[in-house]
Parts: structure tokens; C-alpha cells; sequence
């Protein structure tokens, strides 16, 4: 079972099975015209100073979530926490400053 393939998931860019079910059977690759997705020809858009905000404000908003979560995980599983506070103490002893 270990490190065998399937031959058809080798690569991400590979189609599934039952995607060209709309085109019927034996069609070419001119049989179903091409477009190109929005934004090909475009030059590259730069990040404005709005969108770099609001990312920073999304991941501040991710990072306090986290934050709580682990609070709140360290108060339901007390075990947990502390084998997880020894397991910290013992690699700060163990660091060479």
C-alpha cells in the first residue's frame, strides 16, 4: 500500500475522469473553443494600501482566535497543558544561550 501511485492523481494539472463529459465522444481540442480567464493579458496589479490593511487586520483577527482557542483548550484538557509547560521548561533548560 506504501508508496504505490495511481496512475490518473500523479499530477495536479491532470484532469479528473469526468470532465470532458459535455463534449462527446472522439472531440478535438477545437471543438470547444478556449477562453482565456480574466486578467491573462493584464499587467500585474499592485497591492494598494487598502488590501495590505486589510489583510493585516484579517490576520490579526486569525491570530487572536488562535490565541483563544489554545486558551481555551489549556483550561478544558489541564493535563494537557501542563505536560505541554514541562515539555516547554524541559527545552528551555535544555537551549545553550
Amino acid at each position: 500500500m506504501g508508496g504505490e501511485t495511481v496512475p490518473d492523481r500523479d499530477f495536479h494539472n491532470t484532469p479528473s475522469p469526468g470532465a470532458d463529459r459535455g463534449t462527446g465522444h472522439g472531440a478535438g481540442p477545437s471543438a470547444v473553443p478556449e477562453r482565456q480567464p480574466d486578467g491573462v493579458g493584464d499587467p500585474p496589479r499592485d497591492p494598494g494600501p487598502e488590501r495590505e490593511a486589510e489583510r493585516r487586520r484579517r490576520r490579526a483577527q486569525f491570530l487572536r482566535d488562535l490565541a483563544e482557542a489554545r486558551q481555551l483548550r489549556d483550561r478544558v484538557q489541564p493535563r494537557r497543558a501542563k505536560t505541554a509547560r514541562l515539555r516547554h521548561a524541559m527545552r528551555m533548560r535544555t537551549f545553550r544561550w
